[in-house]
């Protein structure tokens, strides 16, 4: 017996009042490193979030208040100064009506299309051989950079190009039409390349959404003596609004801040009509060499984005 309390007390296990704070010690060291284990792993992610996107963030804000840094050895502080030039200025206010403009027209448009050819990839009437066929023409806008989607339009919208000659072949148009540079047709030009570009995102998500529906759903709905379109309506849109949802604030924070397309096709010209917000700050920065309105122009995106962002979240949130 006392061999065995000795043994017992060697390995811990015993009554050992020397012995117990060490074992207690180690135990909530482990216990300490189990709980931050999920901490360290986003550690590097946090680190790298911190030094790329919260410093700038805050550099910015403070380049906002200030005269004009940069290009001033030593910037003065102005206070709000910089808001009040920005908001008042006229191009900024056709900034920001055009990017309304764009942003709901596109985030319509890949809505009803993305749902569109959703449904017509997931129905039953088309072989699976013209389902495929269709599903590489539906997606092939969004396996194009948007370089290569922009000089491709300008291309294609050339007064030389293959779009005004197939209207001129048709006698819808007599001569060849300036699409990016007519004042009347620019906005509508790149609105249609920018949802010519995006659908395909939604049309992946929404058919993504429509083959996870239950099918005993839908013939419950054909038992009872539902018509399609109370099937649509009462089973397949219910049953997709949260994607919907989802999609469209993403798309409404992604599309308002569009630049590379934009630039790349008109610049926001001609005369301004198809000036956004992010070029109109890319100008205030690297045209007009106005670092500090630039900033300033930056920091009002950013509010606007996280109205947007705090509904998305909240609607992630509610849904989980």
């Amino acid at each position: 017996m006392t061999a065995l309390f000795d043994r017992d007390t060697r390995s811990g296990i015993g009554p050992d009042p020397a012995g117990r704070p060490a074992l207690q010690r180690r135990a909530a060291l482990s216990r300490t490193y189990r709980r931050s284990e999920p901490y360290r792993f986003i550690l590097p992610t946090a680190v790298l979030l911190f030094v790329l996107m919260v410093i700038p963030i805050i550099m910015v804000i403070g380049y906002s208040v200030m005269d004009n840094v940069i290009t001033n050895r030593s910037p003065e502080f102005v206070g709000l100064a910089n808001y009040v030039a920005v908001l008042g200025d006229r191009i900024f206010h056709t900034a920001v009506g055009n990017t309304l403009i764009f942003t709901i027209v596109s985030v319509v448009a890949h809505l009803v299309l993305g749902l569109v050819f959703a449904l017509l990839l997931n129905t039953t009437l088309i072989s699976r051989a013209g389902i495929a066929i269709f599903r590489v023409i539906y997606i092939l806008p969004w396996l194009f950079t948007v370089a290569i989607i922009a000089v491709l339009w300008r291309l294609l919208l050339n007064p030389n190009g293959v779009v005004n000659y197939l209207l001129q072949s048709a006698g819808a148009v007599e001569s060849g039409v300036e699409w990016l540079s007519s004042p009347d047709l620019a906005l509508a030009a790149v609105t249609f390349i920018n949802i010519w570009a995006g659908y395909p995102f939604f049309m992946i998500s929404m058919l993504a959404g429509l083959q996870g529906i239950p099918r005993d759903l839908y013939e419950a709905a054909t038992v009872d003596g539902a018509s399609p379109w109370q099937r649509f309506t009462n089973v397949t849109l219910p049953q997709l609004t949260p994607i919907i949802i989802s999609m469209t604030l993403l798309d409404l924070i992604w599309t308002s801040q569009q630049f590379a397309l934009i630039w790349m096709t008109t610049g926001g010209g001609p005369i301004n009509v198809t000036e956004m917000l992010s070029t109109f700050t890319y100008k205030l920065a690297f045209s007009r060499y106005e670092f500090a309105q630039a900033s300033t122009s930056a920091v009002i995106i950013l509010l606007l984005s996280m109205v947007l962002a705090f509904f998305y979240v909240r609607h992630q949130k509610a849904r989980d």
